[in-house]
């Protein structure tokens, strides 16, 4: 591996992605979405408040909206990179530039390492941007402030970047458009598996879990969302809800009573790193 080629390739990378100007659109699209968020939020406030609702019920319900809100912006996220990923290499394959590229002193490994680390700053970048200014604008209306604000984007930052090394493995080997449409549909298996395997709990059906927990593993994306959830919870509900049994909202995927374990994280990190690894592989074996 040449630290060189990769550091080179990641920097065309980030070049590619501000010449098309599609960051600083998504970006605009966040504050779009931001200040419509904190609108919202303000009307639902102000009228809560009017009606001598106390603070602390505010407080609750403003925090199910910013759960909702992540959960949006997560399904934003995730698309985004996977079409930002599939092309990334299926397209210079497509166009030709590859067989351009591959004459100078640049392996394989070292092209598709390149434009995996450039497409995680790219996505890095836009995840904390636009968390960072929908959560401080929500706090600035409303006076409600997440917990965890921190590990509830990073969460959101390890989903993206998840289906953004499939999206990018995929497009080793299939064009542009099925390797995105493939990795979006994977992520929202994993977490339909997620609402599957609770409320397979809920109704003792536990013959089932185990394989709607398969789903969840296929693809980590909805361990993640466990505890960006759990992130944006106030600490109040969190204590209420451990003196209730956990199948009473165990088929809620807008609710988690734990942060996301460091068994879910090792495998998030093996799982990212291994699907890179095939792709690299697959990509050595092909044919130009």
């Amino acid at each position: 591996m040449n630290l060189r080629a990769v550091m080179a390739i990641c920097i065309l990378t980030l070049r590619e992605v501000a010449r098309r100007r599609l960051l600083w659109i998504l970006l605009g699209l966040s504050v779009v979405s931001a200040l419509l968020v904190g609108w919202v939020v303000t009307q639902l406030v102000d009228y809560a408040r009017s009606g001598g609702m106390s603070e602390v019920r505010i407080g609750l319900g403003v925090s199910q909206v910013l759960v909702f809100v992540a959960f949006m912006f997560s399904f934003v996220l995730a698309m985004s990179a996977a079409f930002l990923a599939a092309p990334a290499i299926a397209g210079d394959i497509e166009s030709g530039t590859l067989l351009a590229m591959m004459a100078r002193p640049i392996s394989r490994a070292d092209l598709v390492l390149g434009r995996w680390l450039g497409l995680c700053l790219v996505t890095a970048t836009y995840a904390i941007a636009s968390g960072v200014l929908a959560i401080g604008v929500v706090a600035q209306v409303s006076g409600y402030s997440p917990p965890d604000p921190g590990v509830a984007i990073g969460g959101l930052m390890g989903e993206a970047i998840a289906t953004l090394t499939l999206a990018l493995a995929l497009g080793t080997r299939l064009p542009a458009i099925a390797a995105g449409s493939i990795s979006v549909v994977c992520f929202g298996l994993s977490w339909f598996g997620g609402v599957l395997a609770s409320a397979a709990g809920l109704l003792r059906a536990e013959a089932l879990v185990p394989s709607m927990d398969g789903l969840r593993l296929l693809m980590p994306t909805d361990l993640l969302w466990r505890g960006v959830v759990h992130a944006l919870e106030p600490p109040l509900v969190l204590l209420a809800a451990r003196g209730i049994d956990p199948r009473s909202f165990a088929s809620d995927p807008f609710f988690a009573i734990a942060p996301v374990s460091l068994g879910a994280l090792t495998w998030t990190v093996v799982w990212i790193v291994g699907v890179l690894l095939v792709g690299m592989v697959a990509f050595g074996r092909r044919e130009l």
